[in-house]
Parts: C-alpha cells; sequence; structure tokens
C-alpha cells in the first residue's frame, strides 16, 4: 500500500476517536511506558540532567500530556518541538504544563501548543537521552509512518549516536506486515508505545 492512502485510512480511524478516549489512553500511557529505559547505565552519558525529546499531542494523536507531566514531576528535563516557519525543528525546555500555549499556523493550519521558553536550535536534540516520537503506523523494523512533512526525519539527523528512539501510536497502527516501504531517510524506533503496552523492536 502506498504510504498516501494508508495515511488516509489511519487518518479517518483516528477521526472517529472522541476527545475523552484520547485523554484517557494518554493516561494510560504513563502507565505502560517503560520506565527501566531511563536506567540503563547506556543511555545517559555525564553529569547534566537527564534528557528526554518529547512532543506535544494534536488533533487525534495519543495525548502527551499526562507522560510530560509526569515526566517533568520525575525532574526529567523536557524538550519539545517548536516548529517555526521554516521546515527544520526547533525546540524548547518545557518548564511546566502551564508554560504551553496555542499557536497560530500559517495558512490556517493547526500546530502543537508551544512553551514560551527560549528558543533552542535544530542541534539541542544532541543532548537528548532518549527521544519519545509520534507516528501513524510503525512496521515490525521499528520504521516510523508520519504525517508527510518529514519533520522528525530532519529532526532525527541531530540526535546522539545510540539515542533510542520511542514511537508513540494508537494500539491498531503497530503493524506486523511490511505494508508500506521505508524511505532510506527513516530512523527507524526501538520501541513503540501504546496504550496498552510497550514493545521493544529489533
Amino acid at each position: 500500500m502506498d504510504k498516501a492512502t494508508l495515511r488516509h485510512r489511519l487518518l479517518a480511524q483516528r477521526a472517529l476517536i472522541t476527545p475523552e478516549a484520547r485523554l484517557a489512553a494518554g493516561e494510560k500511557l504513563v502507565h505502560q511506558f517503560p520506565a527501566y529505559v531511563l536506567d540503563r547505565p547506556c543511555i545517559h552519558y555525564g553529569s547534566a540532567p537527564l534528557t528526554v525529546a518529547a512532543y506535544v499531542s494534536m488533533g487525534s494523536e495519543v495525548e502527551t500530556r499526562p507522560l510530560l507531566a509526569w515526566l517533568l514531576a520525575s525532574r526529567i528535563r523536557v524538550l519539545v518541538p517548536l516548529l517555526g516557519s521554516g521546515l527544520d525543528i526547533g525546540w524548547s525546555a518545557l518548564d511546566s504544563m502551564e508554560s504551553l500555549h496555542p499557536v497560530a499556523g500559517g495558512s490556517g493550519h493547526r500546530r502543537p501548543d508551544e512553551p514560551q521558553g527560549t528558543p533552542l536550535p535544530p542541534e539541542a536534540l544532541h543532548d537528548a537521552d532518549l527521544i519519545i516520537a509520534p507516528a501513524l503506523a510503525v512496521d515490525r523494523h521499528g520504521n516510523r509512518l508520519g504525517r508527510g512533512a518529514g519533520w522528525y526525519d530532519r529532526a532525527l539527523v541531530n540526535r546522539r549516536p545510540g539515542c533510542p528512539i520511542i514511537a508513540v501510536c494508537w494500539p491498531w497502527e503497530v503493524v506486523d506486515d511490511d505494508e508500506w516501504i521505508a524511505d532510506p531517510h527513516d530512523v527507524p524506533a526501538d520501541g513503540v508505545l501504546t496504550p496498552e503496552g510497550y514493545r521493544q523492536l529489533p
């Protein structure tokens, strides 16, 4: 199946999910999150605070605010995207959930809420010890299907070598068949997190 057709099918299925169900699913993410990943000696270097690059959910995505709040309560430094006006993702440190505010996108497009902190360049992703990324689907090899803009594919160029990636999606979006062909620039995830559990990927 080509990516455009698969995106259309998945987004149509997501459109049936109520805001209440999205929030309930987001609260389940906290309980399913593999906290042991953060305790691995290989994930963190030096004496700086543990840093997780995550994202603020929008639209039909699983709600990530409960997970972001849990990370902050765990004294983890959290980076979230600043989309800006270009093609690259900048970043900002999320100091509190109250700092998030809506941002108007170009041509009326919706954008995720962003914090009011100091903008950081795309290279700030190199500070991350773990990356939590959105996905429309994830296959058995860890290949992520995104929305087609390629924001995260460009952003992941700046990650530190060996930094693990956890993709987040709905349970039915984890597929064991090769439903699409990955592009050469796609960076596979190391694991996939859904409201029903966490799965380590080869």
